[in-house]
């Protein structure tokens, strides 16, 4: 029997180029679909619509009801530059008043040419071009939009402030752009605003779609519960982490970093009902792995609540609600194939990986 695996090294395949989806499916629900029963036995290649059979009366499938952000901005220095910040995180309201920010109450100032006022809101973000935009640089992404760059971060990050005169979603709407992954290796465009969502987001606050629900339509999911499933929703807003290896090939795997979740009432007794009845838990994505994992209250349920979670799932670990994995294929070397391969063993998840290269299945 194979060890277990220990390094980022590990988790590495090679993956043809052409096979990366750069585009949606004409459908979302007409993307392939790869069963590996964790039991062991035969593939089966089915398309999404099929999921509805491989599901009991009883089950509920939970779901991360996170909305992205277009939090991408693109504007320009006081030189004319090009420049970019990619917002991760809110820190909350500062004031307006000077370059160096801080906490505490919103401080009103004259929004210049808006007509309104403007507000300033500090954010955690990464920039480019980093060794240019210092503590104290200006980055004016349209009239009624600009970024002041506040302090650096310990990983090379920035603490920057964003001025609007609006509504700081309202700005973000409509000056910025959907963060797309750099694997796709493309622009974000008009189409990406709807198909890089979840048809169940709700809640705004991710840098990144949990993209394993993209593929659920709303017919589906209403065949889904005529069948007697049950839905639970929650919330993992996904940062950054989610587009970075897990470190050099040879290194010990480093951890996804923290992320906020929310477990609502309802959702948790949802999961509790169908344990308690003999159902199976289904996550949709590991998003709603780590929340799940991260919740659980050590007697087979969940708790309800806010939190904010760093747990690292990678093999061996010992889950405690989840059942069954609805997953995308992942990065080589990353966090989430690692968190994969706990769930399913490593063996049959890098089995599997070699299937679908040569099924032709498109990835990420």
């Amino acid at each position: 029997m194979r060890a277990e695996p220990e390094t980022a090294a590990d988790f590495g395949y090679h993956l043809p180029e052409d096979r990366v989806a750069r585009y949606p499916a004409a459908r979302r629900d007409e993307s392939r679909l790869l069963v590996a029963p964790r039991s062991g036995g035969a593939f089966q290649h089915r398309v999404f619509r099929d999921l509805p059979p491989l599901m009991r009366p009883g089950d509920v499938l939970v779901v991360n009801e996170s909305r992205v952000l277009p939090v991408r901005l693109l504007g320009a220095k006081p030189t004319g530059a090009r420049a970019e910040v990619l917002l991760l995180r809110p820190l909350g309201e500062a004031g307006t008043g000077g370059a160096s920010g801080g906490g505490g109450m919103a401080v009103d100032a004259a929004g210049a040419g808006s007509g309104g006022r403007t507000r300033g809101y500090l954010w955690e973000a990464l920039v480019r071009p980093g060794g240019k935009l210092k503590p104290g640089r200006t980055v004016e992404v349209a009239p009624d939009l600009v970024v002041h760059i506040v302090d650096s971060t310990p990983d090379h990050g920035r603490i920057v402030r964003v001025e609007t005169p609006l509504p700081v979603e309202e700005a973000l709407e409509r000056h910025g752009h959907v963060p797309l992954p750099p694997y796709l290796r493309r622009q974000d465009e008009p189409v990406d605003r709807a198909r890089y969502q979840t048809v169940y987001a709700r809640s705004p606050g991710s840098v990144a779609a949990p993209t394993a629900g993209l593929h659920f339509t709303r017919s589906l999911m209403g065949a889904l519960q005529a069948g007697g499933v049950r839905i639970a929703r929650v919330t993992l807003h996904v940062g950054v982490a989610t587009f970075r290896p897990a470190g050099p090939p040879g290194s010990d795997p480093r951890s996804p970093g923290e992320e906020r979740y929310h477990v609502p009432r309802e959702a948790a007794a949802r999961v509790a009902s169908a344990r308690a009845a003999g159902g199976r838990v289904w996550a949709v994505g590991t998003t709603v792995v780590r929340t799940l994992e991260s919740a659980a209250d050590g007697k087979g349920g969940v708790r309800e609540g806010c939190g904010t979670t760093d747990l690292f799932i990678r093999p061996p670990f010992d889950f405690q609600l989840v059942d069954a994995l609805i997953t995308n294929f992942h990065l080589p070397h990353s966090t989430l194939l690692m968190l994969v391969a706990a769930f399913a063993g490593y063996e049959r998840t890098m089995a599997a990986y070699r299937e679908a290269i040569r099924q032709g299945y498109r990835f990420y």
